[in-house]
């Protein structure tokens, strides 16, 4: 192409990118105003004192995300930006939708308190939603401080923040691939299940984008809610751990997600007290954690530390059917927190409710078969560095990594799964919430594939990679967001499977206290 041609080749491109910038543009003012005005009155009718300033500071938050000049920003950043508008404008089509849907079906306040339940939103996508134990009144000019909800974005800022009517524990995000828009599964259209903090008698279904509640579903008659639930892998169904409050057995229930969340089933979790549960790969299993622990209805009283008798079980999520039950080694070795690794090794963290002076293992794992749990290896054996309690698990498959976190201990901890040792811990005082970390996600808004991934090699071979390191993201009750790192030595321009090295931290301080649960979208 001579001279001439690729002039005009460029004119035409450049004349393309201006017509879908000023249409994205428009659409998304649009889109923004009919949001904003939708927004604003159901929130007056919820809180008489709102006002459409409120508004001003999110409107602030998104005027200084946009480059003040085109020539001052990168192609890449730009297209990020067009990207961001795009999603505005998508999510105020959603939830001009959903606003239009809930005038006419919204549940009654026999089943949802609105006077308790107040959301802000910005528009910016959604990476990890957290239980909050303290932050600030969304719905008056007062100081007051409430719990609730946040939505996080990939850059670890508040997206939205939704008041709850008390404290909540477990966050479960609906997989992608259900959703009554099925051509549409996406975050604009996904539940996320926040449980109320042991005992509950209450969950929240709220919308991933705007963190608007959907409906609050209550315990039946004898029954309080344990503080966790999962969804089978299709999204269709909701798996929660409940109490028998009259003859205190574990029992799980099942909600249909198609219909409004309406319990369709119960199963035993043969056991007492099951806190966690999670789905295995195979789609078909659950795996329950039984604490062990007898706590009567509205008490957090624990009744039986000198029978108790934790297990790991796993059942049949259609009929459940008990497949294998597991007991650990000492009968005060609370079985509380799991997660899944992808070839289907279950993660455990354990509660210890024993004497103080009393050493055991409080990170375990387990595979479907094996007919005891294997511990991690602690160096000299001190496991008394996690002052006995774990929180938060967390499993990267791909690079074979757990992050686990005790509040009381006042650290977070990575473990390598293929040596089955520990990497590095990080002093971060109570830290609970504990999430995946992707490599977009380490690299801001700039997307880095494998293949692209690029390392600075030393003559020694002892420089580390500088972008897309795997890693972690906690949080904790000071209100800071960390990352959590892993140095991977690069050889030959090749990134080696092996984690080694130190724990790279980065922490962003928020005006809030970030609760026990961290969930990834």
């Amino acid at each position: 192409m001579d001279k001439h041609g690729r002039s005009k080749s460029r004119s035409a491109l450049e004349a393309n990118v201006v017509k879908t910038s000023l249409s994205t543009a428009f659409g998304t003012v649009l889109g923004t105003v009919a949001l904003v005005g939708i927004h604003h009155r159901y929130r007056k009718q919820r809180s008489p004192d709102a006002r459409l300033q409120d508004y001003l500071t999110g409107l602030n938050v998104q005027r200084l995300t946009l480059a003040p000049s085109l020539s001052l920003i990168s192609p890449a950043a730009y297209l990020a930006q067009l990207k961001r508008l795009q999603y505005t404008y998508q999510q105020a089509t959603s939830a001009y939708h959903h606003y239009d849907g809930l005038s006419l079906s919204r549940p009654s306040k026999d089943s949802m308190d609105l006077t308790t339940i107040h959301t802000t939103m910005l528009a910016r996508p959604v990476s990890w939603v957290s239980g909050v134990s303290s932050m600030p009144k969304t719905n008056s000019l007062t100081s007051e401080r409430c719990c609730g909800v946040v939505g996080i974005d990939a850059d670890r800022q508040i997206v939205w923040q939704t008041t709850m009517p008390e404290r909540v524990h477990d966050i479960v995000v609906q997989p992608a691939v259900n959703s009554i828009n099925k051509a549409n599964a996406t975050n604009l259209s996904r539940d996320v299940v926040v449980m109320g903090r042991r005992p509950s008698e209450s969950f929240w279904v709220l919308d991933t984008a705007t963190g608007q509640v959907l409906q609050a579903i209550k315990a039946g008659a004898d029954r309080h809610f344990y503080g966790h639930a999962c969804y089978s892998l299709d999204g269709g169904q909701l798996y929660v751990t409940e109490n028998d409050t009259l003859t205190l057995n574990g029992k799980i229930g099942v909600y249909d997600a198609n219909n409004h969340y309406q319990k369709i089933a119960e199963f035993d979790s043969y056991g007492i007290g099951p806190h966690e549960l999670i789905i295995h790969p195979d789609s078909q299993t659950l795996i329950i954690a039984n604490g062990g622990i007898k706590t009567e209805q509205a008490s957090r009283e624990e009744l039986n530390l000198d029978t108790m008798h934790p297990s790991l079980v796993y059942l049949n999520r259609h009929n459940g059917v008990l497949l294998e039950q597991i007991v650990p080694e000492h009968k005060q070795m609370s079985i509380r927190h799991l997660a899944i690794h992808a070839d289907g090794t279950v993660m455990i963290g354990i509660q210890f409710q024993g004497e103080k002076h009393i050493n055991v293992p409080l990170v375990l794992t387990h595979q479907r078969g094996d007919r005891e749990f294997k511990p991690l290896i602690m160096p000299n054996n001190q496991w008394q560095r996690f002052h006995q309690y774990i929180a938060s698990v967390a499993v990267d498959s791909k690079n074979n990594l757990l992050c686990v976190t005790t509040p009381i201990g006042g650290c977070a901890a990575i473990y390598d799964l293929t040596t089955r040792e520990l990497i590095d811990d990080v002093r971060l005082l109570d830290c609970a919430g504990a999430s995946l970390l992707s490599d977009s996600e380490l690299s801001g808004s700039t997307m880095i594939s494998d293949t692209e991934l690029a390392c600075q090699i030393s003559a020694n071979d002892d420089t580390y990679a500088s972008a897309g390191r795997p890693g972690f993201i906690v949080s904790d009750g000071q209100g800071q967001l960390t990352t959590l790192s892993v140095n991977i030595r690069c050889a030959n321009g090749a990134v080696n499977a092996q984690p080694v090295g130190a724990i790279i931290i980065d922490s962003q301080l928020h005006k809030m206290a970030f609760d026990n649960h961290l969930q990834a979208l």
